[in-house]
């Protein structure tokens, strides 16, 4: 099902794109918010699937692009996860209806959603993370291009999935090394279902053992997908992705 693409406007200028699907009728669940990966945005194969589902069985969802990438305008040398937190959470105020709140989000989005989930508080009913990579400021990186970085400097890593070769900037990993969660106890209460492949080769699996372990909540299931790579978008993985969400939600 196609819904239209809105842009909600920032006090700074910022266009955030976004595409919204309300509830069908009150007391049917929580709403889902998806978060992209790094350089990814909503038209990718896991968004898509989540929004049509949602779309069609009545259940609000909400999928945007940060600025920067996809729809939104603005220069991806600008992006960060502080600022984009910042448009996630203001686009769950100003859009999302439902008291309740599932938020899913892949790879880099794994990460954004403890940061927004964190926010959220009594509104925050579960996270679902695929291949999460908190923290990846810190293992993503050699000790040389952390040094590259912390000087100012861009520097870029071959991408087998179509952007090549890939740029963090100095901004965005600064930034990020704020962030970091998985060396302290994460105060998050609610149900967590991590989704990761065994076979991927960006974010090692054990980093969603390690996140498992960091979660205040005992509520928290890894499964691990024979076969999966980082994306997981296999048709068995987004079927699996979506039975998480349904059940969930």
């Amino acid at each position: 099902m196609m819904i239209e693409t809105q842009f909600h406007p920032l006090p700074d200028g910022r266009q955030i794109a976004f595409r919204h699907t309300p509830p069908k009728a009150s007391g049917t669940g929580s709403a889902v918010v998806f978060l992209p990966g790094y350089m990814s945005d909503m038209a990718g194969s896991k968004a898509t699937a989540i929004f049509d589902l949602c779309a069609a069985t009545g259940r609000e969802c909400l999928l945007l692009d940060y600025s920067g990438c996809g729809e939104s305008r603005g220069d991806f040398a600008d992006g960060s996860l502080s600022r984009w937190q910042e448009e996630v959470c203001a686009l769950i105020d100003a859009h999302v209806e439902c008291d309740r709140i599932v938020v899913a989000g892949s790879s880099m989005g794994g990460w954004l959603m403890l940061l927004v989930g964190l926010q959220l508080g009594a509104r925050l009913a579960g996270l679902v993370g695929i291949a999460s990579a908190p923290d990846f400021s810190d293992w993503g990186f050699s000790a040389e291009q952390k040094a590259q970085l912390k000087s100012g400097q861009t520097i870029y890593k071959d991408n087998p999935y179509g952007y090549d070769p890939t740029p963090t900037h100095s901004l965005f990993w600064n930034d990020a090394a704020k962030h970091e969660l998985l060396d302290a106890p994460i105060a998050l209460n609610c149900p967590v279902r991590l989704l990761h492949g065994q076979v991927d080769t960006d974010v090692a699996p054990d980093t969603s053992l390690r996140l498992a372990a960091a979660l205040a909540s005992d509520d928290v299931q890894v499964t691990l997908v024979k076969g999966g790579d980082h994306r997981l978008s296999r048709d068995t993985d987004i079927a699996l992705l979506l039975r998480t969400l349904e059940i969930l939600a």
